[in-house]
């Protein structure tokens, strides 16, 4: 049995986020996760034989996705330190 899950980014200001996270985090999909970008989507799509796997994927995904929000966050904060 095949078992999915999505994880979709519907506000627009986390889109544009979640959209440069998930093109720097692209390198590093497995072939049981696929991304897709568009103008009106931005989302995950997770599937695997067993839900245990598909637990641990979706846990890697989301850390991995933190650790880009922090990074992204540090650097905006560091462009308003500079401008000031």
């Amino acid at each position: 049995m095949k078992i999915t899950g999505t994880i979709e980014f519907s506000d627009p200001e986390s889109r544009r986020s979640a959209a440069r996270i998930l093109n720097a985090l692209s390198p590093d999909n497995l072939r049981s996760m696929e991304s897709e970008i568009s103008d009106g989507r931005v989302a995950v799509l997770f599937h695997s034989e067993k839900i245990g796997s598909l637990l641990a994927t979706v846990d890697d995904f989301l850390m991995n996705v933190k650790i880009g929000e922090g990074i992204e966050q540090a650097l905006e904060k560091g462009n308003k330190v500079q401008k000031n």
